[in-house]
């Protein structure tokens, strides 16, 4: 099985988490302050960080963002006890993957967990997009996870990356979110669409923005297409 590490200060909150895990079969570490997690999580064989937000020492934002630099395969989930968007624009622009709000049930959790790694990024990238993706001025290479506004390269999280392959693989047609969850994400349902909408707001701003055309449509109330119309 996978090796999880779980960075959280709060012991019950820790040792819950942990005990949850290990039922399930995973091979959990654990580090209590942001300083030790950051270490551990750098070692090749941890498939997966379960890191709080709040953190002493280094905060989960901080942690993610240099983990980035070194490893853009390790699967991040952050636990937080605030929902706000701008929090959860930092936690994507940073790398995370995913958030889960406190508080939440271990069943959550565990079902989670299980998705994210069953659609690891390079899984969900390699196997479900083309090499190479062509439209108005934007080209997308998503085996290398590099993306090009003209000449301009654009620099996308993976996520980011994998939802604009996803989206762009089947120019016209209407992906509804619960597709997007299970396509990019891995999960059966997603009861909080924001994760979604939170990543298309972020590509709306680096994709569109800087591009003569506009990519991302929305269907209200049922999900996005790829359509490629110049502004």
């Amino acid at each position: 099985m996978p090796k999880l590490l779980v960075v959280e200060d709060d012991p019950t909150m820790c040792e819950m988490l942990a005990y949850n895990l290990r039922r399930e079969g995973f091979d959990v570490e654990v580090a209590a302050d942001g300083e030790t997690g950051l270490a551990r999580a750098n070692a090749a064989e941890v498939s997966m960080m379960i890191v709080d937000l709040m953190l002493p020492g280094i905060d989960g934002l901080q942690i993610t963002r240099e983990i980035r630099q070194r490893r853009k395969d390790l699967i991040i989930l952050m636990l937080t006890a605030r929902s706000e968007e701008a929090v959860r624009i930092q936690g994507f622009g940073s790398g995370i993957d995913d958030f889960l709000a406190k508080p939440f049930s271990m069943g959550e959790l565990v079902a989670r967990v299980k998705a994210l790694l069953r659609r690891s990024r390079v899984e969900a990238l390699r196997n479900g997009a083309p090499p190479e993706l062509v439209f108005g001025d934007l080209r997308i290479v998503a085996r290398d996870f590099r993306c090009w506004v003209g000449d301009s390269e654009i620099d996308l999280r993976p996520k980011e990356l994998t939802l604009l392959a996803t989206l762009a693989a089947e120019p016209g047609r209407l992906l509804s979110r619960s597709e997007l969850a299970e396509k990019v994400w891995g999960y059966d349902k997603m009861t909080d669409t924001r994760t979604i909408d939170t990543h298309i707001k972020n590509l709306r701003r680096k994709v569109e923005q800087p591009s003569a055309f506009t990519y991302i449509v929305t269907v209200r109330g049922i999900g996005y297409r790829f359509r490629v119309q110049p502004k």
